[in-house]
């Protein structure tokens, strides 16, 4: 089970996929502003791995096809 599918017909536009990842690294970044290191943490490594999902791990199986 992934965490995020990235496969799913929702995230085929950019802007879908920037927004999710903005709103992440935006979370991380406002976490940290508050002083709450785990969640600033938690929240940025969910930015990076939706960031390679989205651009390397979606884009090599997408050629396949």
């Amino acid at each position: 089970m992934n965490l995020v599918d990235f496969d799913h017909p929702i995230f085929d536009r950019l802007w879908r996929r920037m927004a999710v990842i903005v709103v992440c690294i935006g979370w991380a970044v406002l976490e940290f502003y508050q002083g709450a290191p785990f969640w600033g943490i938690l929240f940025g490594a969910l930015g990076l791995y939706c960031i390679y999902g989205f651009f390397f791990i979606r884009h090599d199986q997408n050629e396949d096809e």
